[in-house]
């Protein structure tokens, strides 16, 4: 990691009406890192995701990103077509429904080459020999690169879409509950992949869940929600196993066994 973060989000709020879903909100992602957000259905998780992700545009407060050449964006104040550059380009995103990040009715190898052109590649039988590569590298067979995603079971299709999103080596990726809706055994396969990954390519990633098992797996830092406003954050291990305010611990007690 070096001295300066990647995000930065300074006093981010967003209001539903009267309700408010995020609220003042201050948060640091440093490069190579992986911040868990954490709470209840309802905590501002999914709030704050949107509003750091450039799909949300908060009411107040500001996120700066600190681009590949150093310099520091305000991105909410950039021009619509430059965020979703970086959408392309140095940030990814993960869905939780695998089908919302895929196109269904392109190949497989489609799906990835999509992300690949849209930085410049051209060379068709370079792209479709990354993609392949990059489906053997989430483990689905190279030989099924012409197939369509709907062909793919959802931790399958999971799979790809992370290869999609991964192709264009983005520093940054947010995670909206990457492994929710799969069964036990598809979720411990998908976890270990995207925690190799993370690892092996220097990732920086903000996932976020409701499940305290996959924050202590993936991430090394941990921010708990409550309400729309951060009520603890500090290392993963510390938070899990010495959580001080009374909710973590309501949280910790209530899902992690005795």
């Amino acid at each position: 990691m070096t001295d300066l973060p990647l995000l930065t989000a300074t006093s981010l709020s967003y209001a539903y009406g009267r309700r408010m879903a995020c609220q003042d909100v201050d948060l640091e992602i440093w490069p190579g890192e992986v911040v868990a957000i954490v709470g209840e259905s309802g905590s501002g998780k999914s709030t704050l995701l949107g509003c750091l992700s450039g799909r949300l545009r908060p009411d107040r407060g500001h996120v700066a990103y600190r681009d590949r050449d150093g310099a520091v964006l305000d991105v909410w104040a950039e021009p619509e077509a430059r965020r979703r550059l970086l959408m392309r380009t140095d940030w990814g995103m993960v869905h939780q429904n695998p089908r919302d990040g895929l196109r269904l009715r392109v190949s497989a190898g489609g799906n990835v080459g999509e992300r690949l052109m849209a930085v410049g590649a051209r060379h068709y039988g370079d792209i479709r020999q990354a993609a392949q590569a990059w489906l053997e590298r989430v483990e689905i067979d190279p030989a099924r690169v012409d197939d369509l995603p709907l062909a793919f079971s959802g931790g399958m299709q999971q799979r790809l879409q992370i290869a999609r999103v991964l192709v264009s080596n983005p520093r940054l990726v947010f995670m909206d509950e990457p492994t929710g809706g799969l069964d036990v055994s598809v979720q411990a396969r998908l976890l270990d992949l995207i925690r190799g990954l993370s690892r092996d390519l220097g990732l920086s990633a903000l996932v976020v869940t409701h499940d305290l098992a996959v924050a202590r797996l993936l991430a090394h830092r941990i921010v708990v929600m409550r309400g729309g406003g951060i009520v603890e954050h500090g290392l993963t291990d510390r938070v899990l196993d010495d959580p001080h305010h009374p909710y973590t611990q309501l949280l910790v007690s209530s899902v992690l066994p005795a």
